[in-house]
């Protein structure tokens, strides 16, 4: 019997969004200084913000701020960009210049941020069988099919390291996006090797459940599709939406058709701090969206002065399988946007990741991690060790573009600065890793990668 038709808590507020506009008010609130403020103004045009109610009211301690790590999560800060171009952009706010003439500024800079890590605008878009490309899809490995739905591409509220920073940015030019729902079936009908679709963005869950089904609906009936992912930030940033929403029983009504139709529905949510799960709201979201029989797994990245300890990823794991969540992944911040700002070094990512792996049980051991999501493929720092003299990160894909790569270790000598897979070299006498040399065959090298 389902347990999702009364509505537990009280009844919330509608959703309220804050955006760039609220900024000189939240940011007063924080107690900066005006020229803070304005640095702060300053970089919001180069990158997306987005707050909202639940966010501002539940989640940030203001008294902490601007070092509380929720607001970090949220409010663009003056050293995400360099100097100078932040008092370029600040003092064309200050004379009151025109949206062209920062646009101007703006654009070349976004441009120098890597809007599209892994190529995923650049490299082969799937096609249909006959020959139109389909736009908004991605073969990302031979079972996994991405779809970013055209309703789904903004979030309840923005992450600043959020990697897809360009779909919020205002570009048509940098979105990434379809609606063309029957293109999609068709394909994954006629590739039969496609087990799992994953819904991205954005995040889908935005879209009401109306929209959600249109989508959903039509991959219930392809037999060799055996899940459904959602990819989601919902969970921290507005659990209102399986609580008190208007729709929130239809939705979870919507997730129990899954789930009925045979299919593993998995709500792929991003938690990047345990102070994300202290609201009773969230907890109750969760509680709701687990009677349906969806699975919800867990990820986020590591991320520099927000979540880089140990403690911080022990404490969440643990939250996490205490109310029936998978830890899943840690991630590395992505070579895009920011990144300087919050990438974490490879070696101690580990140090972090290994730390607080030891301290969960094997539970709680179902997380992968220290992560990296790029082009060969996905590329998991498995550790460092001495081998013949030579210290080295040893390391292996959990994903490739040639499956003949996953499951092998290679190597890379050590390097304690390196943040990023392509900061690394060969080990050990190689001349090149697995995707400079191995053959291709078996390879998806029509897919594009993300």
């Amino acid at each position: 019997m389902t347990t999702h038709a009364v509505k537990p808590l009280s009844p919330e507020p509608r959703y309220r969004a804050y955006t760039t506009r609220h900024l000189e008010e939240l940011t007063t609130r924080a107690g900066l200084s005006a020229d803070e403020r304005l640095a702060v103004q300053a970089v919001a045009q180069v990158l997306p913000f987005r707050a909202n109610s639940y966010v501002v009211d539940e989640l940030i301690d203001w008294a902490a701020a601007p070092d509380d790590p929720m607001y970090r999560l949220l409010f663009p800060q003056p050293d995400m960009l360099p100097a100078e171009d932040v008092a370029r952009i600040a003092d064309l706010l200050r004379a009151g210049a025109s949206a062209q003439a920062l646009n101007a500024v703006v654009q070349p800079l976004r441009a120098r941020l890597n809007p599209h890590p892994a190529g995923q605008m650049d490299l082969n878009v799937p096609r249909l069988a006959n020959a139109e490309p389909l736009p908004g899809l991605q073969h990302k490995y031979a079972e996994t099919v991405l779809f970013f739905p055209q309703q789904g591409q903004t979030c309840h509220a923005y992450c600043t390291y959020c990697f897809r920073w360009a779909q919020f940015v205002g570009d048509a030019d940098l979105k990434f996006a379809s609606r063309d729902i029957a293109s999609l079936v068709d394909y994954v009908r006629s590739h039969e090797e496609v087990t799992n679709v994953l819904l991205t963005g954005g995040d889908p869950m935005v879209m009401n459940e109306r929209v959600l089904a249109r989508y959903i609906e039509p991959l219930l009936d392809i037999e060799h599709l055996e899940a459904i992912r959602i990819g989601t930030k919902s969970l921290a940033w507005w659990p209102q939406r399986f609580v008190s929403d208007p729709d929130a029983d239809d939705t979870l009504r919507l997730f129990e058709r899954v789930v009925a139709a045979g299919k593993n529905l998995a709500l792929m949510a991003h938690f990047s701090h345990p102070n994300e799960l202290a609201s009773p709201m969230v907890l109750e979201a969760v509680r709701r969206i687990r009677a349906t029989g969806a699975v919800i797994r867990t990820q986020a990245p590591l991320i520099r002065g927000i979540n880089d300890d140990a403690a911080t990823w022990e404490r969440m794991w643990r939250t996490h399988l205490r109310h029936g969540m998978v830890p899943y992944y840690m991630f590395v911040e992505r070579d895009t946007g920011p990144r300087d700002y919050f990438a974490v070094p490879l070696a101690r990512a580990v140090d972090i990741f290994r730390s607080a792996y030891q301290r969960v049980s094997g539970l709680g051991r179902t997380v992968r991690g220290p992560s990296m999501s790029a082009t060969p493929g996905k590329v998991c720092v498995d550790g460092v060790a001495d081998i013949g003299g030579e210290k080295v990160f040893v390391l292996h894909f959990i994903q490739a573009r040639n499956p003949e790569w996953v499951g092998r270790p290679f190597f890379a000598k050590y390097d304690e600065q390196a943040t990023w897979l392509f900061d690394l070299r060969p080990a050990l006498g190689a001349d090149a890793f697995p995707w400079e040399t191995a053959s291709t065959s078996g390879a998806h090298n029509d897919l594009p990668v993300d």
